[in-house]
């Protein structure tokens, strides 16, 4: 009697809520195991039923219906080196396709520098900046960026589309707030998608719907001041526009940046190396001092003619990105013949400033014969070497890429190279059909007539 008295006295002390749990527990368990023997021994198809499901089963297709004249179905194909003329489905074209604005893709000093690389290092680095990545020519490379834009220090990365990607969301992070043009191009959009922030765009280069925009938000901030105090803002704009060539209003934009504390990203992957003085970049043409602006980013696949991509700014600034930016971070680190070629451009681009006015003279000499055409027009920056051209009557979307890229097709087949870009649909705001034209330092006088002459000359055959 005594052992029951005290075993109820132990039952007494339980929970009631602990017995519940235990049988739903014990109920559950028993459930599954026999629900699993259930399904084992039932989970084995006759072969009528395979049979019958087979020829019940319609897979979609892998690719959908495309038209016979698909672009993609057609490839360009390119046999020689790229450079000022390039051989295109065996044709040799003048070259105002690709983004060779001082020539240095035929370079023979660039291309002696790359080969003796290779000599002494080798193709690739084969492993991440912090894991043996890192060569002592990126640190020359990271040093010379620095000194040449006037910064405290660049750091490198190896593809110019996760430059851009990778920084902003080093930087930009969940609740901060992003000022943005609606005419960026696609890796700043991605960069902005990786770093979850609450992003504002506004009308393409107009200061007056940013001010507005930003004094929204400065209402929004006065109602909760605590969540203002940790929240961020940020602004970012590009020097010379990709999609459009146009060129950013810079010194208005500072003085928001100012008024409304904000800082300032500008990415310069076209303008890097191709307006200024000395090539400097949007900076220099505005004559602004570089600590006006937290981060510039460029780009080492236009201008300098090699790969990767580069931001440069502070110290305090740069260094974070050695630790939080994913594409510096994880990517295997720029191939070092590359690397030396990027050394290399920046020696020339030093030593010849007047590479800078031919192409300044250039741009302004094709911009002037653009204006002059009928049936398109040019809205790009004068100075700028990137063109794009639009239908003045404009048309849906499927016409207007249907009429420009004939007229693309019509040059290359009178040995002409330019382009109608193609956009993702995955894009925020998509840029309205064009004709790119890229402008060339090595371009001369008689190069420019007979671009001008025979894009008229198509444009007559497809416009009429």
């Amino acid at each position: 009697m005594g052992v029951s008295l005290e075993s109820m006295d132990i039952l007494g002390t339980i929970p009631q809520y602990h017995i519940i749990l235990e049988a739903f527990i014990l109920a559950w368990t028993t459930w599954f195991i026999v629900k699993k023997y259930y399904n084992r021994s039932g989970s084995i198809p006759s072969d009528d039923e395979v049979q019958r499901k087979l020829a019940e089963w319609r897979p979609e297709p892998l690719v959908t219906n495309v038209e016979e004249y698909h672009g993609s179905l057609h490839p360009i194909c390119i046999t020689s080196k790229v450079g000022k003329m390039i051989t295109i489905n065996r044709k040799e074209c003048l070259n105002l396709g690709t983004h060779n604005y001082l020539g240095f893709l035929e370079n023979k000093e660039i291309e002696d520098k790359a080969i003796s690389t290779i000599k002494k290092y080798g193709v690739g680095s084969c492993g991440p900046r912090g894991f043996y990545g890192t060569v002592d020519v990126h640190l020359e490379l990271e040093e010379r960026l620095a000194i040449f834009t006037g910064t405290e220090e660049a750091v490198v990365y190896s593809y110019g589309f996760s430059t851009v990607a990778s920084a902003i969301p080093a930087y930009c992070k969940r609740n901060d707030i992003v000022f943005v043009d609606e005419k960026v191009n696609f890796a700043i959009q991605k960069g902005l998608d990786a770093s979850r922030s609450n992003v504002r765009y506004f009308k393409h280069n107009n200061i007056n719907n940013l001010e507005v925009l930003l004094q929204e938000q400065a209402k929004k901030d006065e109602n909760n001041f605590t969540k203002a105090v940790r929240t961020k803002r940020f602004l970012i704009v590009e020097g010379i526009y990709a999609n459009t060539g146009t060129l950013c209003p810079l010194p208005e934009l500072i003085k928001l940046c100012r008024k409304y504390k904000l800082r300032l990203f500008v990415d310069e992957s076209i303008s890097f190396g191709t307006i200024g003085n000395n090539g400097r970049g949007v900076t220099e043409h505005f004559n602004v001092p570089k600590h006006e602006i937290d981060l510039i980013i460029g780009s080492l696949e236009t201008a300098l003619g090699s790969i990767g991509g580069f931001c440069v700014g502070s110290s305090f600034i740069i260094d974070h990105q050695r630790l939080s930016g994913l594409g510096y971070c994880f990517s295997a680190s720029l191939p070092p013949f590359l690397t030396t070629s990027a050394i290399k451009s920046l020696d020339i681009m030093t030593e010849n400033p007047q590479l800078f006015q031919k192409l300044k003279e250039n741009c302004l000499e094709v911009d002037r014969r653009l204006k002059e055409l009928e049936s398109l027009e040019c809205s790009s920056f004068p100075e700028s070497p990137v063109k794009h051209l639009y239908l003045k009557r404009q048309l849906d979307r499927a016409a207007e890429y249907n009429t420009l890229s004939t007229i693309a097709e019509k040059c290359m087949e009178k040995k002409l190279a330019v382009t109608c870009p193609a956009y993702l649909a995955a894009e925020k705001t998509l840029p309205r059909h064009s004709l790119k034209l890229c402008i060339s330092a090595v371009l001369n006088r008689k190069d420019i007539d007979f671009a001008l002459q025979t894009l008229e000359t198509c444009i007559m055959e497809v416009i009429s």
